[in-house]
């Protein structure tokens, strides 16, 4: 019996450097450009939206209108006429956590164009990761640095936020300042956590392990695949914020 041939995937013109390629419709801007032959040696990342190395700005003709993207998560469109920002050069801010506090002056003080915040909402509107970025910012201005952690949890530094912000505020750089204020300040103290550091200082593990060390091979996977293994519970009342933030 003859079997007709697949059909021919679509192709969609795109336009990288201002040249016109003809890609599958179906690959991200990522795979797009390599197909179109380009060699992607920086902002590649990890290619699966974790890392926010591959900030790409994009048009579309006879419209005014900048779109922004990761470009490993977007799937190409016809006639995109696409940019890459690998880097977006920002404010960073160089403090020492022993000497700071949990407060709006420690934000403001460090990035003081956080009171610039228009409220205009184009910062969220730019998050591929669809945080509630201008939320956070104003957490941030009320000196509410808890909310400031949990909104912002997600992000991946891409700088697209940044490079879209009229009042030029570095929104990420923000959030990391808000996080790390959070888990040292804020946030309740692990008390199973501090027994067992004190556990491993006293050296507690210290025998085991060496003996681990010294066992072969063989041994090591054997232990590893006969191990205790807890079963997995999905708590269906989890939220965000029974997340511990870094």
């Amino acid at each position: 019996m003859e079997v007709e041939a697949t059909k021919k995937e679509e192709l969609v013109p795109i336009f990288i450097m201002g040249k016109r390629y003809e890609v599958p419709a179906s690959l991200t801007i990522q795979k797009a450009m390599e197909y179109a032959g380009y060699q992607l040696i920086r902002g590649c990342g990890c290619r699966g939206g974790i890392c926010g190395a591959c900030g790409t700005v994009y048009r579309f003709p006879g419209t005014y209108k900048i779109e922004v993207g990761l470009a490993c998560q977007t799937v190409v469109e016809p006639n995109m006429y696409l940019t890459q920002i690998p880097f977006f050069p920002a404010t960073k801010s160089v403090y020492e956590m022993e000497k700071i506090t949990p407060s709006v002056e420690t934000l403001v003080k460090h990035y003081p164009e956080l009171l610039r915040c228009l409220q205009c909402n184009t910062c969220t509107k730019s998050c591929p990761m669809d945080i509630e970025v201008m939320d956070y910012i104003a957490a941030g201005m009320r000196g509410d640095i808890a909310r400031l952690a949990e909104l912002s949890f997600d992000c991946v530094m891409c700088g697209l936020c940044t490079s879209r912000c009229p009042a030029e505020l570095c929104q990420y750089n923000i959030a990391i300042l808000g996080r790390r204020l959070y888990g040292k300040y804020v946030a309740p103290r692990a008390e199973h956590l501090a027994s067992m550091v004190q556990e491993v200082e006293k050296g507690k593990y210290e025998q085991m392990l060496r003996g681990l060390m010294d066992t072969d091979e063989e041994t090591l996977k054997n232990l590893y695949t006969s191990r205790e293994i807890e079963p997995e519970q999905a708590d269906e009342n989890w939220t965000p914020k029974d997340k511990t933030y870094l």
